[in-house]
């Protein structure tokens, strides 16, 4: 499905003139701060449809010839074009706001090709600078990105009661970028088995936050210490047959889990790519990480004890294989110390602090941490 970026003209793209509010002459053209450098950044790295929906009020009319709007709207078009910036479509309402035209925003009228299947609304934005765009993205069924002061946006948010609409605040095109950038950083896997069914949601970009069931409860924490301790959102629910033993429900596990970090980092562009360890109370756990593309696990730990918890110790190994074969990371893993349970934490909080490092991104930054050019 393919997502869409609604984006207002005047006060969004190009400077809205203080008094008069029209762009009726070349003189008054003026882009906004950053948003050319931005637009195409988004243009170029990100899958969004790019529209352009304006209200240009009185349009066509003796107050507005038409004659003083083209000059300025192809000249602002001409230089986004020369930078890389084309607008898949442009929807123009020359209404006046008392005419009350359903194809004025935040009316839909113009937009109903957007409500076809083909087209993922709920993962698309309105970006403006008006409440009316706030108000265009609830009735498209998508978000918005309010260009305003902060203090400003909140209340009006509240008064039309919106602030569940509002994905992000902020005056800055860096930050706007910033934003959309990060929200490419997710994937949803589901593996369905005779033996197990897995459903995997993970955002490298979030805050820690985890919801994890697996029947195993010593697996769940330290699952949990992957996502709480690398900072990336992490739902994991799994229903294995653990009735036969806890074999396939940790091994498929693993293989989800990798794929899902494989497909979350998608080109690898701006990464750090690498990462490494900590202690644990009387242990020391070392995990090198290398986001590489090419998987390798050399294993350098041992337990006295069959199980902690409910989780059998030789199934350690087989997790980090598992995962290291379906993330395509080259793995390094040392324990040492005396606590079984410490220990294994241990290597669970340093694989976890190994992929925060390696996943950290530079969002202006799109080149490959490689000599070779491919990961």
């Amino acid at each position: 499905m393919q997502r869409v970026l609604f984006i207002d003209r005047d006060g969004t793209i190009i400077n809205e003139p203080p008094t008069d509010f029209q762009v009726d002459s070349l003189e008054k053209l003026e882009f906004y701060p950053k948003a050319i450098t931005n637009l195409e950044k988004i243009a170029s790295k990100l899958d969004f449809e790019l529209a352009m929906v304006t209200n240009q009020d009185g349009l066509g009319t003796d107050s507005f010839p038409e004659d003083t709007f083209w000059p300025a709207q192809n000249k602002m078009l001409k230089t986004l074009e020369g930078e890389g910036i084309v607008f898949d479509d442009i929807f123009i309402d020359p209404s006046m706001p008392e005419e009350n035209s359903p194809a004025r925003k935040p009316g839909t009228a113009m937009l109903t090709k957007y409500f076809e299947e083909k087209y993922d609304m709920p993962n698309s934005f309105v970006l403006g600078d008006r409440i009316t765009d706030v108000q265009l993205a609830k009735n498209m069924g998508c978000k918005a990105i309010f260009l305003a002061d902060n203090e400003t946006a909140h209340a009006q948010l509240k008064e039309q009661n919106l602030e569940d609409v509002c994905s992000l605040i902020s005056k800055d095109w860096d930050k706007i970028f910033e934003f959309l950038f990060s929200k490419e950083r997710t994937a949803e896997v589901i593996r369905t088995t005779s033996e197990t069914d897995i459903a995997i949601q993970l955002n490298l970009d979030g805050t820690g936050k985890c919801d994890i069931s697996t029947g195993l409860h010593f697996f769940d924490h330290m699952l949990e210490q992957i996502g709480k301790h690398s900072g990336c959102d992490l739902s994991i629910k799994v229903k294995g047959d653990l009735h036969v033993d806890e074999h396939h429900t940790i091994e498929d596990t693993a293989l989800a889990l990798g794929q899902a970090f494989k497909e979350a980092l998608g080109d690898k562009r701006g990464i750090e790519r690498y990462g490494y360890c900590l202690p644990m109370d009387d242990c020391m756990a070392l995990v090198a990480l290398d986001f590489g593309g090419r998987p390798w696990l050399v294993w350098d730990a041992d337990f006295k004890r069959e199980k902690v918890g409910d989780m059998p110790t030789e199934m350690f190994l087989h997790f980090f294989k598992s995962f290291s074969d379906a993330s395509l990371s080259n793995l390094q893993i040392q324990a040492s110390g005396d606590n079984e349970h410490h220990k294994i934490e241990g290597i669970f909080k340093a694989l976890a602090r190994a992929i925060k490092t390696a996943i950290k991104k530079d969002v202006f930054s799109n080149t490959l941490p490689s000599t070779k050019g491919a990961l």
